[in-house]
């Protein structure tokens, strides 16, 4: 495989760059993981030589190769001119600064089986589905030190580019095709059926257009429109209570984000960040009262509040179990009267910047621990999107629709 630096068409870069990704993938495909330094280096060198120095391949401490997006470091005034110039959380891990951070260009798959089992992020190959939240927190921390699940702060800090720059990353949120546009479609990667009919479901990482990258273009971060509900790390709701780690210590693959750990914080609305459990932390609640009916059934938009009003009653032991739910646009979600929302909501994506964040849906419980997804699925249609975020399940959860995507920051 040869690459020759030079001027070229966007078509032209995008098909430079997925040879090299192609030719990675092949040589691991035939060789297994990649221990030589200086092979290592060489692979890394084309794809930073391809990709105009944005992509590059990381190797993780057995030699398995992911295809990583450099995300530099950003003021929140970049992101939005009325913000202060404050460095996004998503580049502060514990005490220590960030000068930047990497993502992995597609969602996660993962090479070997069972307790060897390992993300890597390579093109064209089908996203691993079926995934639980601790499972896709286990294949990415394995990897080695930096490694970590990607982050609510990280993929926030990516939605709220997209906004900054008006672009709304398209993707496979339609059977296989993006529902705003039927002519996108990447390769079929996975079908199923229901009763006599066959499904497209899933595409292989990257082998849609380069409208399906976060910023439109050969080297941004593929396929956070659809495809698969992501998990992310590093925030939580418990019975609608808001929970974070403080700024992007998630990244750091030995964080605590146990039931029990004590890392978690809850916040205040003036942005402070205290125990769970505290008086008046702001919460996701039900704008009506749920029902024990025996019905799982959506009540509506979720509201911010500082207290519960409608919460399950405890004699029905709803705990982490699915019954009823609240959904809606995210860019609607409103706080009940008297209630401030904090700059930190914003910031995380947790809550609207204004009245455009491109239709995508926001779903919640008020009961029991709920884990974040992020993006949507092949069905979920104008509704998917990189503003797109559910905090209605459980993290033991597992099913087709749930993948993940590796993320490293150097430690």
């Amino acid at each position: 495989m040869q690459y020759v630096s030079g001027p070229y068409t966007s078509g032209e870069l995008l098909t430079k760059v997925r040879t090299v990704e192609d030719w990675l993938d092949n040589e691991f495909r035939a060789r297994g993981p990649i221990t030589d330094a200086s092979v290592q280096r060489d692979m890394a060198n084309r794809m930073l030589d391809a990709s105009q120095g944005r992509n590059t391949a990381i190797f993780d401490d057995q030699g398995n190769p992911s295809i990583m997006v450099r995300i530099p470091a950003m003021l929140l005034s970049q992101l939005r001119a009325d913000w202060p110039n404050e460095l996004h959380p998503a580049f502060i891990v514990g005490a220590s600064v960030k000068s930047e951070f990497w993502v992995a260009k597609y969602p996660g798959a993962t090479t070997g089986v069972g307790a060897t089992e390992r993300a890597i992020s390579l093109r064209r190959r089908d996203p691993r589905a079926g995934i639980n939240f601790d499972q896709a927190r286990t294949v990415c921390a394995a990897k080695g030190a930096g490694w970590h699940l990607m982050t609510n702060a990280e993929w926030a800090l990516l939605a709220l580019w997209c906004k900054a720059n008006g672009y709304w990353p398209r993707g496979n949120n339609s059977y296989g095709v993006d529902a705003s546009r039927p002519a996108e479609t990447g390769e079929i990667s996975y079908t199923y059926t229901s009763g006599p009919t066959v499904y497209n479901g899933r595409v292989a990482a990257g082998t849609g257009p380069a409208a399906w990258s976060h910023d439109g273009t050969p080297f941004g971060v593929w396929d956070l429109n659809g495809n698969v509900w992501e998990w992310v790390g590093g925030l939580r709701l418990v019975d609608g209570e808001i929970q974070i780690l403080a700024d992007n210590n998630a990244a750091d693959g030995a964080s605590d984000q146990s039931r029990t750990s004590t890392a978690w914080r809850a916040i205040l609305p003036d942005g402070s960040l205290v125990d769970p459990g505290a008086a008046d932390t702001l919460k996701f609640d039900s704008p009506v009262p749920l029902t024990n009916d025996e019905v799982t059934q959506n009540l509506g938009l979720p509201i911010l509040r500082t207290a519960l009003v409608n919460p399950p009653d405890p004699a029905w032991n709803w705990g982490d179990n699915n019954y009823d739910y609240n959904y809606g646009a995210f860019q609607s979600v409103t706080a009940a009267g008297g209630v401030a929302v904090p700059r930190i909501l914003q910031v995380l994506s947790l809550m609207p910047i204004d009245a455009d964040h491109g239709g995508d849906c926001l779903y919640a419980r008020n009961y029991g621990e709920r884990l974040p997804f992020r993006g949507g699925n092949w069905n979920n249609g104008a509704s998917a999107g990189v503003c797109a975020l559910r905090l209605d399940s459980a993290r033991a959860d597992s099913y087709r629709t749930y993948g993940f995507r590796p993320a490293f920051i150097q430690p």
